[in-house]
């Protein structure tokens, strides 16, 4: 079992309970369980239109997370990827449904429209006045005579809700989720297929592919494609867009469809944003987790034209934790940095040895950058070789503005470099000791004394010794032995780089939380990286 569950067959039913018990009381839910799984508001009153949504469970937060003033009255809430029963929904129905009527709001796959179709029918039956709409938003296969329903429902969840909450008739309700349904466009892409509980995982996008189109119940997408970057995949989405996009003012709906982090969301919201579309988007709503797939690794952007009353209704705050607002696309505010950080640079200064050196430095650094995230994968988080590498690439862009020719400002220099531009706790440190290197040559110290005195320092605020399994046990002995020259610098620090993969418990560090056994066998990463720059060096 890879899944946090108990038993298959409860998952969604221990979800729904989860869900009502950390709502605070404003959820409740009928009777009837396990066949009958329907969420409502706890303070519903039927004193005014009724919106009622649902289908398969897997898609959370949708729909039961939406329910709440505002937005949902109830959601009827299926197995995994399967439309509930028409018991089901006529129980949530009539639960909810006063004089003033009650609005479906479905998704078009043909379970959903079988089982609410019918379920509305027989609502009618009991003389309650019941209107279905039927979300198509899905473009990815033009082709087909009914399309699917995708999160641009989530615009029809909000503008209806808004305006049954603010005493709207069943038929001016109705009206503006048509409006929406008739103008919502959407296009999903996965980099990987969801999980469903308890089954085979299935396997078809292959490494370095995306499948694009695909739907929210992990059915194929209309195409896959190779993948390279969030650029190229964004743009490939916007493609799609832009063949049933007007020139027209609209609101985006970016959803994580389950499983990509919100790192890599913000990066997909820069791109959205910064596209050819992205002139034409004038509010957007996430980047959020809003209708998943389990937990598939992908994404959809969902459009909707903007009108004063559709801004007005999707800009209206809800107190539900699921929305996460529709908010203007604004650009980027820059505010300037606080006096005294602004950094005072020396002034540049060329010396052809000097940018060599410096230059065969970055390029060693930046070679060994997969082997050193493999290596720290194994006591850390990965990214020593990405760290150092991404400061030899910032050093190297920043050469034309070294001071080359006077040592004592270079090492200061390349201290604020990479107090900059390397993160982490190595940058740091190696900003402090590059730094204190030149405060000691400006006093008259040779090289190898400075570079000394730079790591002194480092260690003094580091609190690194030898032996704590840090960079540290293979720069001090490269440094000791230096004046005998840069081969036996490189032995001394490759002697103690390989050390390092003795010493079963680290005292400084990511690796300090690490235990013995993962440890042992394998060098600390940053002892390595030294090792290695130095025996570069000399080859």
């Amino acid at each position: 079992m890879t899944q946090f569950m108990n038993k298959r067959e409860n998952i969604v039913t221990e979800a729904v309970d989860g869900i009502l018990l950390a709502s605070g009381g404003r959820l409740a839910r009928l009777d009837g369980y396990p066949h009958i799984r329907v969420v409502l508001r706890a303070d519903w009153d039927k004193s005014r239109v009724a919106i009622v949504s649902g289908g398969g469970s897997g898609h959370e937060p949708a729909h039961a997370g939406f329910v709440g003033p505002g937005m949902l009255t109830a959601a009827v809430c299926g197995d995994v990827f399967a439309s509930p029963s028409v018991d089901a929904v006529l129980a949530g129905i009539l639960a909810v449904t006063g004089p003033a009527g009650c609005l479906l709001v479905v998704k078009n796959y043909t379970g959903d429209r079988l089982n609410f179709g019918l379920a509305a029918e027989r609502a009618r039956a009991f003389g309650l006045k019941v209107s279905m709409v039927i979300v198509d938003d899905d473009i990815a296969l033009p082709d087909l005579p009914q399309s699917r329903g995708l999160a641009g429902t989530l615009f029809v969840h909000k503008v209806a809700g808004h305006l049954a909450e603010g005493g709207a008739d069943l038929a001016a309700v109705t009206a503006a989720a048509l409006q929406v349904i008739a103008g919502a466009k959407s296009i999903g892409m996965s980099l990987d297929t969801c999980t469903v509980p308890g089954s085979v995982k299935e396997n078809r996008i292959p490494k370095g592919k995306a499948e694009l189109g695909l739907g929210i119940h992990g059915e194929p997408g209309v195409e896959q494609i190779g993948f390279t970057s969030a650029e190229q995949a964004m743009a490939a989405m916007i493609a799609k867009l832009a063949t049933v996009t007007d020139d027209v003012p609209y609101v985006a709906l970016l959803n994580n469809l389950g499983g990509a982090s919100v790192l890599e969301m913000s990066v997909l919201a820069y791109e959205l944003l910064r596209s050819d579309l992205g002139g034409r988007i004038r509010f957007i709503v996430g980047p959020a987790a809003m209708m998943t797939s389990l937990d598939m690794r992908g994404v959809s952007i969902s459009l909707c034209p903007v009108t004063p009353e559709i801004e007005a209704a999707l800009c209206s705050p809800v107190d539900l934790a699921a929305w996460p607002g529709c908010h203007p696309a604004l650009p980027a505010k820059v505010v300037a940095l606080p006096d005294g950080l602004s950094p005072i640079r020396p002034l540049p200064s060329e010396h052809k040895a000097t940018h060599d050196f410096v230059l065969r430095c970055c390029q060693i650094m930046m070679a060994m950058e997969a082997d050193l995230n493999a290596l720290d994968a194994k006591s850390g988080d990965g990214d020593t070789g990405s760290t150092l590498a991404s400061a030899a690439r910032a050093l190297i862009g920043a050469m034309g503005q070294l001071p080359l020719a006077d040592p004592t400002q270079l090492f200061r220099a390349i201290g604020l470099e990479l107090s900059q531009t390397m993160g982490g706790s190595s940058g740091v440190l190696l900003a402090i000791f590059f730094t204190a290197a030149g405060d000691a040559a400006s006093g008259g110290l040779t090289l190898r004394d400075a570079l000394r005195a730079g790591l002194d320092r480092m260690q003094q605020i580091g609190g690194a010794n030898l032996g704590d399994r840090t960079m540290v046990d293979a720069l001090m002995p490269a440094l000791e032995a230096l004046d005998d020259g840069l081969l036996a610098a490189a032995r001394a620090a490759r002697k103690g780089a390989d050390h390092t993969a003795t010493l079963t418990k680290a005292k400084a560090g990511r690796a300090s939380y690490i235990s013995a056994d993962q440890l042992s066998g394998h060098n600390d990463p940053g002892a390595e990286a030294v090792a290695r720059l130095f025996e570069s060096l000399t080859a």
